[in-house]
């Protein structure tokens, strides 16, 4: 049997690929490459659905739902004796989580400026979380001066029982979706910090891409006493844009 050199074997493939297009030209978004891993489809989380705070029966509980989820998944998960925390401690920073969402992404009118974006379960348990709202962005450091207004990305967290299931980017999707389709900005912003390695592969695989970096950063972490604390970090400002893009090989292969 003949062999067939790898360069045929592209030339055929990228041949059949042209076929296809030119006979379904709607349908190329099947051919876009998969970003959420092996885990999403090997144990995918079946029956669990996303809503977003304005498509809720009740956006309060929703927000109070969320503010819970967000004080176990993310701050009892970071540095400074979180795990250590007593149920008084974070019943407390339940109050402030709730404050804050409740200050940035509650009532009507900030539906087209800010929203959270929750992952239920089939029991409705909130499994996953993001917020997205236009701010200020600002340029070179969270001291330099505003660049521009667009949708920022934050308040990512995935519950530790449900990660590399494909959540985190079902929910910056979801994300991506609302503030293109519906708030009609076609770039996304988000901060994250340098030391979270994992969160920076994620973003830059699904198509983030870094701004610039803040040196001089602060992030708050919780103490023992139950007090959140400032303490230096490394900020990375990080952009995507999701403008559709144009051609045959923006087609195929995504935004």
């Amino acid at each position: 049997m003949s062999r067939v050199s790898l360069r045929n074997v592209r030339s055929v493939w990228i041949a059949c690929l042209l076929v296809l297009v030119s006979f379904h030209a709607t349908p190329v978004a099947a051919f876009t490459p998969p970003v959420a891993g092996i885990g999403a489809l090997l144990f995918p989380v079946r029956g669990s659905y996303i809503e977003t705070t304005s498509q809720a029966d009740s956006p309060r509980t929703a927000l109070q739902d969320a503010s819970d989820f967000f004080v176990d998944a993310f701050w009892t998960a970071k540095t400074g004796g979180a795990a250590k925390l007593s149920d008084r401690q974070k019943q407390q920073l339940r109050q402030s989580q709730t404050a804050e969402f409740n200050q940035r992404y509650g009532g009507r009118r900030k539906a087209t400026t800010a929203q959270l974006v929750l992952y239920r379960n089939t029991a409705g348990d909130v499994i996953g979380c993001a917020g997205v709202q236009v701010d200020k962005i600002l340029d070179g450091s969270l001291n330099g001066p505003t660049a521009c207004q667009a949708p920022l990305m934050s308040n990512l967290a995935v519950s530790r029982s449900y990660r590399r299931r494909g959540l985190a980017e079902a929910l910056v999707a979801a994300v991506e979706e609302l503030v293109a389709d519906e708030w009609g900005y076609d770039v996304c912003y988000l901060y994250v910090e340098e030391r979270n390695r994992a969160a920076v592969k994620l973003y830059n695989k699904l198509g983030y891409r870094q701004q610039w970096t803040d040196r001089s950063a602060q992030t708050l972490v919780p103490e023992s006493t139950g007090d959140l604390s400032s303490r230096p970090t490394v900020l990375v400002c990080m952009k995507k844009n999701l403008a559709r893009p144009q051609g045959l090989w923006g087609r195929l292969f995504g935004r």
